[in-house]
This record gives C-alpha cells, sequence and structure tokens, in this order.
C-alpha cells in the first residue's frame, strides 16, 4: 500500500470523524437549549404560582403506564398506614 492510497484512506476517515464530532456537538447544543427552554417554562410556572416540583412530578407520572402508578401508590399507601402515617 503506497503513502498516497494511506493518506486518501485516512483523510476519508478523518473527514467523516469530524462530520460525527459535529453532529454530536450540535445536538449537545441543541440539548441546552431546550433544557434552558424547558427552565424559561417553570420559570413562569413559578412565578404564576405553580409548585414547580409538583409540576415535575407530574410530568414524570404523565410519561409512565397508569397500571405502574397505580400499583405504586398501593404500596406507598400500604407502607404510610403500617407506619402510622394516615
Amino acid at each position: 500500500m503506497s503513502d498516497t492510497s494511506t493518506d486518501a484512506s485516512y483523510r476519508v476517515t478523518a473527514d467523516e470523524l469530524r462530520q460525527f464530532i459535529e453532529r454530536f456537538e450540535r445536538l449537545e447544543q441543541e440539548k441546552k437549549d431546550i433544557a434552558d427552554q424547558q427552565k424559561e417554562v417553570m420559570a413562569e410556572a413559578k412565578a404564576r404560582g405553580y409548585d414547580t416540583k409538583v409540576m415535575r412530578k407530574v410530568v414524570a407520572l404523565r410519561k409512565r403506564e397508569p397500571d405502574d402508578i397505580a400499583e405504586e401508590e398501593a404500596v406507598l399507601e400500604m407502607y404510610k398506614e403500617a407506619l402510622g402515617m394516615r
């Protein structure tokens, strides 16, 4: 294999690698921008008097299956009752 073909192969690989890295970096920036927007939404909700801690829990619950939520709530109630927290 000559130095020319090795150099050409390396350049193509380096260019492709650079493209992957740059795409990933753009996605990282987009992710940061979205996180900033989410913070702004929560700040706005908090300014309007909403409990953002509870809102975040509601968002997490909406991602889950209703059966999983019901099961967890039933176990939680059982534990609270066992500890006299009712």
